[in-house]
């Protein structure tokens, strides 16, 4: 198997078991007793364990010296909370109040949340690839929340309120990490914030009794912790050895094209026309950020 192909299959596979794990979230949010905030907090703390484990036998000086730097500990305390807890925790709300699918197209209005901050904040107008972006992120939105009507909305208040937070925690979760990301290993930054964002959860685990579960809704809980978190992760991340970010940036888009036909298919999701268009134009502006095009040489300066 060649570089590209096996970079290719464990961005694909990453992507596409995240994808799962927002349908397994629906099932269970729909079907059984499970909480939202008892799922975040066992899928925070299990996969943070998972992942603080695999990082100290990769790289064990990495998590020591974490734990040990007070500034950057703090640091990781607060992405933990802002970042890593506050973007799980509104995006299973989403899917809780809508469904996988419409939850994880809402996610990737990402981009364009960012592209404002990055304007915002450099003073510069974005590039006019950019603008598009946002228009065809905008025009998406509008037809997956009103259903091709603009008049009405075919979301309830709740899930467009939370879709719209999921969108803006994961801008946080993308943009806050970045000095620390410069100078610790991912994984150990990842998997020290998932367990610190589990903790804040902890009282959850404790106040409620443990929900009565059959087999296979057990199964789906370990598949959200183990497959749809810790494996996706690492599989995701593994495929940067092999391919651009930008490549698997775009092979990002398997997670809701994965989450929307286990939807459809097993969970009985209904689609209409509206959701469809909207979503693929949402999703079209990550692909249009990935093309390789100068700044707008008509855009103003500094």
């Amino acid at each position: 198997m060649n570089k590209k192909l096996k970079g290719f299959l464990l961005a694909a596979g990453g992507a596409s078991f995240w994808g799962g794990s927002g349908a397994a979230a629906q099932y269970l949010f729909h079907d059984t007793p499970v909480t939202t905030a008892w799922l975040v907090g066992v899928r925070m703390l299990g996969a943070g364990l998972l992942l603080t484990l695999l990082s100290c036998w990769r790289k064990p000086d990495q998590v020591k010296q974490l734990l040990t730097a007070k500034r950057d500990l703090l640091m990781v305390i607060a992405f933990a909370v802002c970042g890593v807890l506050n973007s799980q925790l509104t995006y299973f709300l989403a899917i809780k109040y809508s469904n996988a699918p419409t939850a994880t197209v809402l996610q990737y209005l990402q981009p364009v949340l960012i592209i404002l901050w990055v304007a915002g904040r450099s003073r510069r107008w974005p590039r006019r690839i950019d603008d598009i972006s946002v228009v065809l992120a905008l025009f998406g939105t509008a037809l997956l929340v009103t259903g091709g009507h603009l008049g009405s909305l075919t979301l309830t208040p709740l899930a467009l309120f939370w879709g719209l937070w999921c969108a803006l925690a994961a801008a946080i979760y993308t943009l806050m990490p970045q000095p620390l990301l410069r100078r610790y290993d991912t994984m150990a930054v990842s998997g020290l914030a998932m367990i610190f964002g589990g903790l804040v959860m902890l009282p959850e685990l404790f106040i409620h009794p443990l929900p009565h579960l059959t087999g296979a809704d057990w199964l789906m809980v370990g598949y959200v912790v183990i497959f749809g978190t810790m494996l996706a992760y690492t599989m995701f991340l593994g495929s940067l050895n092999f391919l651009s970010p930008t490549t698997t940036g775009i092979l990002g888009a398997f997670e809701p094209l994965i989450a929307t036909i286990l939807a459809v298919t097993l969970l009985g999701t209904h689609l209409t026309w509206a959701m469809v268009v909207g979503s693929l134009l949402i999703l079209a502006t990550t692909f249009l950020q990935a093309l390789p095009v100068k700044r707008d040489p008509l855009a103003p300066k500094d």
